[in-house]
């Protein structure tokens, strides 16, 4: 069931909405003023979040700003002002959709699901893909960037930076990692292994001569550093 917490001082307006939206599956938590709003938004376990601009203890855009340094749980903003500034600036600092009053209650039943349907296509999304600073690895692409930069890997070394990425922190042998690989005929000894390692830090180091994301272990195998400095010990 779909949890919505109303941040709004017009009590008429939030029992009206809270009865429709439970005859949709919705569950709506009223909260009257920015104090109480913001405490219960941080408390999080909400879907989403429907804020009226004009609170009588706080501007609803600084309500906005606070929720969102702290959370990404998708905003719909209430105004009963038209300012194309205040619908721009509410955007801005992270509101997901702007609605005016008044609004048909159909209309913000589809905004709301369309801000759903985004914030769990983007949670989809973060879900598939590791991050590590400035290197992500998109499992589902089979795309890895640094700095945003797509990186040119073959299909087995994009297998065993995942691998390798996947259990970050702790060394693995070449048997492991070749256990790890599955539907690739590698010999563990051969060195191909060591060949693959190579050309992936030479798409995501700095310095492949002086790895800091991909370590060897002498006589180990390779451990992938959750943080570059690891290599110095921190």
């Amino acid at each position: 069931m779909t949890r919505l917490l109303m941040i709004e001082d017009d009590r008429e307006l939030a029992e009206m909405l809270g009865a429709y939206l439970a005859g949709v599956g919705m569950v709506l938590e009223h909260r009257d003023t920015a104090a109480d709003g913001l405490a219960t938004a941080l408390e999080g376990g909400h879907d989403a979040i429907i804020l009226d601009l004009m609170l009588p203890d706080g501007d609803g855009l600084d309500l906005c700003r606070s929720i969102r340094a702290r959370s990404t749980v998708p905003i719909l903003m209430l105004t009963a002002r038209g300012e194309d500034s205040d619908r721009i600036v509410g955007l801005e600092i992270g509101a997901d959709d702007y609605l005016p009053k008044p609004f048909n209650p159909r209309e913000l039943l589809a905004r709301l699901r369309a801000i759903l349907r985004r914030g769990a296509a983007a949670t989809a999304e973060r879900d598939t893909a590791l991050r590590f600073g400035r290197l992500t690895i998109d499992r589902a692409a089979r795309v890895v960037r640094v700095d945003g930069t797509e990186k040119s890997l073959t299909g087995h070394q994009f297998d065993l930076l995942c691998a390798l990425a996947e259990s970050a922190g702790r060394v693995l042998s070449r048997e492991q990692l070749m256990d790890l690989v599955k539907g690739e005929e590698l010999e563990a000894f051969d060195r191909s292994i060591d060949v693959h390692v190579s050309r992936i830090r030479a798409a995501i180091e700095d310095d492949p001569k002086t790895p800091r994301r991909i370590l060897t272990v002498r006589g180990a195998g390779y451990l992938f550093a959750r943080r570059q400095d690891e290599v110095d010990g921190a």
